[in-house]
């Protein structure tokens, strides 16, 4: 399971809700103890944007990596 540590804005939703439904594996994203599927769009908009929030997959897409490159935070 890798889990990446991502700042998201809101105006970045519909891109990271977009490129995580092209993934075939499970996506999720957390924040605290609240955790939703990071393909739907409803659930990472109730996220607080405020937050670094962790996404959490077992799989493995190119296109999904460089995109979490672009919104990854250093730990």
């Amino acid at each position: 399971m890798l889990k990446r540590r991502i700042m998201l804005k809101p105006d970045e939703v519909k891109d990271f809700v977009v490129a995580a439904s092209k993934c075939d594996f499970d996506i999720d994203i957390a924040y605290n103890r609240y955790v939703v599927d990071a393909k739907s769009i409803v659930g990472v908009f109730g996220l607080d944007f405020s937050q670094i929030l962790t996404v959490s997959y077992s799989g493995y897409d190119a296109d999904f990596e460089q995109f979490m490159s672009r919104l990854a935070v250093a730990c």
